[in-house]
């Protein structure tokens, strides 16, 4: 084995607060526009009917690249991916907070996505080869782990505060600096290993048909949500997406360099965690959305207090991941910690099921969020680890852009099939009640709130679901002994060692 990958770097550590700074910028961008969207919408003169396109655009660029982002960053270096990353992002916020119609704003959503797809993979996967000792690997997965769960509660926050107190466009100035200190920093201080790259070529039949595939698998949720589940764009988008990605498979299996190399995600343990983070991530989105909207319209709260209500979450979710998670996935095969965790996360949930009209925030809405952030920081953590662990070092940036496209993929098609589902227990339980003499103001927010109570539930038994997944499919053993489910033979020389020293 090469010395170079077994002599961790030195300044691995400083490298871990500016990847992590970028990783937050990223994550924090997925929902901190959320808050700022009224405000922006009357400011530009969007039509409601293009509202939707500000989040849209930024998660379909990005949902979409992101495989491709993660090759890009094995052919070229992560390093010189992330720091490319890090200043097309700043330059697309720039452009998103000088934007003064509504085609500027949406083009600079758009490349803040297709940046952020060239990121995050090349974050997660200098994290893989930078931190090679398991102790030293949970520590890092942890705080990384605890800050990619945070990062959008932290943007409902700051997108609170800057459209209060500020203005809607700091929403896209305040990347500016983050990425600024993010990419000096890494600059000075990221040392790729040497020998982990992959020169292969760039697959481009497999990039043109994963990111259609994955756009149109995107897009077909969010038409699903305006014009409903049987017209025929909905359905025409979703074959297209089936085929598109049936077609890519079939392509990945025959080429010599394939963007995806199928032993990423056939190994079993990796296959599990990417199809339970996608259904968590179903769960998480959708219910940052309703709780967003309850507060705010439901119950009054204004942008500042409605991102404070979301604090005690955050908090929890960061003690769960690097006090519960990284400290038991050295000792604990993971399944053990992302069963349970997306079960307790799934208990919180059913707390949330449970609000009202006049509902209490310390006795309902604050107890099912600290669960939902113990559970979800708990499971997220080791979950990120094991993808990419025993991972060949060549595969690093894709199975780490595999990660953040189950959760991406999953937050999209969270926010719009739970959005349906709610619309459609919203009108229903409207209609049913209309005879009831019931003030019309006060059956709207019934109406409003029994449709969010049916959204989540339907969240907890995805949630459920996702636990009974991880439970079975994934059988590594804990992450401090050899490296578990890796078996694939092939050039097993490269794999980035997570043995126990």
């Amino acid at each position: 084995m090469p010395d170079a990958l077994t002599q961790p770097d030195p300044k691995r550590w400083k490298a871990l607060i500016f990847i992590a700074l970028a990783q937050l910028m990223v994550v924090l961008d997925a929902t901190i526009v959320n808050i700022a969207l009224p405000s922006a919408q009357s400011d530009l003169g969007i039509s409601d009917g293009n509202r939707q396109w500000v989040i849209t655009a930024y998660a379909l660029a990005f949902g979409g690249l992101l495989l491709f982002g993660g090759r890009i960053s094995d052919l070229w270096g992560r390093k010189r991916a992330f720091v490319v990353g890090l200043i097309g992002f700043a330059a697309a916020s720039a452009l998103g907070g000088a934007a003064v119609n509504t085609g500027m704003l949406l083009g600079a959503r758009a490349l803040q996505g297709v940046f952020g797809a060239l990121l995050a993979p090349a974050a997660l996967s200098l994290l893989a080869v930078l931190f090679t000792e398991a102790k030293e690997r949970a520590k890092a997965f942890g705080i990384f782990g605890a800050i990619a769960g945070a990062g959008g509660g932290v943007g409902l926050i700051f997108g609170g505060v800057f459209t209060e107190y500020l203005n809607w466009r700091w929403t896209f100035f305040v990347n500016i600096p983050f990425a600024v200190v993010a990419a000096l920093g890494a600059i000075a201080v990221v040392h790729e290993p040497a020998g982990s790259r992959n020169p292969s070529k760039l697959d481009i039949p497999g990039v043109i048909l994963a990111t259609l595939g994955l756009v149109s698998l995107v897009y077909g949720f969010t038409r699903a949500e305006s014009d409903g589940w049987t017209a025929g764009s909905t359905l025409g988008l979703f074959a297209a997406s089936a085929l598109l990605l049936l077609v890519f498979v079939l392509v990945e299996r025959k080429v010599k360099a394939p963007l995806l190399p199928l032993r990423v995600i056939t190994d079993r343990n990796r296959g599990g965690i990417y199809v339970s983070l996608a259904l968590a991530g179903i769960a998480m989105f959708g219910l940052f959305l309703f709780l967003t909207y309850y507060l705010q319209v439901v119950r009054g709260y204004s942008p500042v207090r409605t991102g404070l209500a979301f604090l005690p979450m955050i908090f929890a979710m960061i003690m769960g991941s690097t006090q519960i998670g990284a400290r038991l996935m050295t000792r604990v095969p993971a399944r053990f910690l992302m069963g349970p965790g997306f079960l307790l996360a799934a208990v919180g949930m059913v707390v949330l099921t449970q609000i009202d009209l006049d509902t209490s925030y310390t006795t309902v809405i604050l107890p099912g969020l600290v669960l939902m952030g113990i559970g979800m920081g708990t499971a997220f953590m080791p979950a990120m680890s094991l993808s990419t662990h025993g991972v060949q070092a060549r595969d690093a940036g894709v199975a780490s852009a595999m990660v953040n496209t189950s959760q991406q993929v999953g937050g999209a098609i969270g926010t719009a099939l739970l959005n349906t589902i709610a619309a459609s227990a919203t009108t229903d339980y409207f209609k049913s009640h209309m005879a009831s003499g019931t003030d019309p103001k006060l059956l709207t927010f019934q109406s409003m709130v029994h449709g969010y109570s049916t959204a989540v539930w339907w969240a907890v038994g995805i949630l459920v679901l996702s636990a009974l997944i991880a439970l079975v499919a994934i059988n590594a053993g804990h992450q401090g002994g050899p490296v578990a489910g890796s078996a694939d033979g092939e050039g097993a020389e490269d794999v980035v060692p997570v043995m126990a020293h």
